[in-house]
């Protein structure tokens, strides 16, 4: 597993999320007061969840690791179940990361 693709998972959202923030509303007027309520709670729903694929990232790795070096007393089946369940999360985390970028750009091609 590596880090390095989810820290390039993360840094995409955020700028996403930046050039959206930046961007004005189609009807040109401001985001109401409420509504940064509202996204931070989908941001930390969200950092939260990527940060629980990370946390199966390493548990996987270290698992790995263990079992190669001989000092773990998980079996060859808890390894691999780790190392895929690890791998599912990741790839839940890409497809949700990609539908979100598909929709940001769908709307930003929503003529006005």
């Amino acid at each position: 597993m590596n880090v390095d693709r989810m820290q390039q998972l993360v840094q995409q959202m955020r700028a996403l999320a930046a050039e959206a923030a930046a961007s004005p509303r189609l009807d040109g007027a401001r985001a109401p007061a409420g509504a940064a309520g509202a996204d931070g709670d989908f941001a930390k729903t969200l950092q939260s969840a990527l940060e629980g694929v990370n946390a199966q990232m390493q548990q996987a790795d270290q698992l790995q690791a263990e079992f190669s070096s001989g000092t773990s007393k998980a079996s060859l089946s808890d390894v691999m179940l780790a190392t895929q369940k690890a791998s599912l999360s990741f790839q839940a985390a890409l497809q949700v990361r990609n539908k979100l970028v598909t929709a940001y750009q769908d709307i930003m091609n929503i003529q006005a």
